[in-house]
């Protein structure tokens, strides 16, 4: 029986913190950033946890389930 692969997009796109949960950069942050506020753009720079109604596909592309 061959093995099954991770999804290679996937996992560049996530991480799995020490206590199981994933996590992904949020989004918007790359251009069109003059007219985001201070504020906006530095909540950005953290990293967002995956949804709840997500992590079920999320966890089938990086094999975890």
């Amino acid at each position: 029986m061959p093995k099954v692969k991770t999804n290679s997009s996937a996992k560049k796109r996530f991480k799995v913190t020490g206590t199981g949960k994933i996590m992904h950069q949020k989004a918007f942050k790359r251009h069109i950033l003059t007219k985001k506020s201070k504020k906006r753009k530095r909540n950005m720079r953290k990293d967002g946890q995956v949804a709840n109604a997500n992590l079920h596909f999320v966890k089938r592309l990086l094999r975890l389930k």
